[in-house]
């Protein structure tokens, strides 16, 4: 599995690197990216994650890198899209804020239920909901701070086509994310999980 999964996040970010429209931009979107791989290598031999959640960290990787190519104005399957759907706007930020809850909420989970942090059910997903929250409220404060910085450069890296509400519908892909993640996958997430610890339980020390 690592191996393939090294060769399918390299490969994308190759491509990725080649030509996008323009660096600034690229880094940003692609650097997430990056931090996530450093720390799971980091952490690869002490707390080993599920395989679900290493595919999934990857298919959020692939979707950061595709937007960093293009931009996530200028994704062009998803300016196909626009007259079949009718939409005013190329769409494809709203997947990345989508997965930005949905990932996250299977990591959020796997950690407090291997770390035995919350013992209820009910509460640790209102917990995990609220986690992927505030991390979604925290990447929208990034983006004004670059914003900021970067003034008329920043544009492509915040992506808001002009939609004044961008920032709150962000927010709320981001919660519809994270209930579909526990909704669709808490019961093979809660198999990964046993299978895990039935192995090798050092990886919860």
């Amino acid at each position: 599995m690592k191996t393939l999964w090294l060769a399918v996040f390299f490969l994308v970010l190759a491509w990725s690197a080649v030509q996008p429209r323009d660096y600034p931009t690229w880094t940003l979107e692609v650097a997430p990216a990056l931090i996530g791989l450093v720390i799971m290598a980091w952490t690869y031999n002490r707390f080993r994650l599920t395989s679900l959640l290493y595919w999934l960290i990857l298919a959020h990787c692939v979707v950061l890198m595709v937007g960093g190519h293009y931009t996530y104005a200028e994704v062009p399957l998803f300016d196909y899209l626009k007259p079949l759907f009718g939409w005013e706007r190329n769409n494809y930020d709203k997947l990345g804020h989508f997965m930005q809850g949905f990932v996250p909420a299977i990591l959020a989970r796997e950690i407090l239920i291997r770390r035995a942090v919350v013992a209820s059910a009910p509460w640790r997903n209102l917990f995990v909901v609220s986690l992927c929250l505030a991390f979604s409220a925290f990447y929208e404060l990034i983006e004004w701070w670059v914003a900021v910085l970067t003034g008329t450069a920043s544009e492509a890296f915040l992506g808001t086509q002009g939609y004044i509400w961008d920032t709150q519908s962000d927010m709320l892909w981001a919660l519809l994310g994270a209930v579909a993640a526990l909704v669709t996958l808490s019961g093979v997430h809660d198999r990964q999980l046993a299978n895990l610890r039935g192995s090798d339980g050092s990886h919860d020390n």
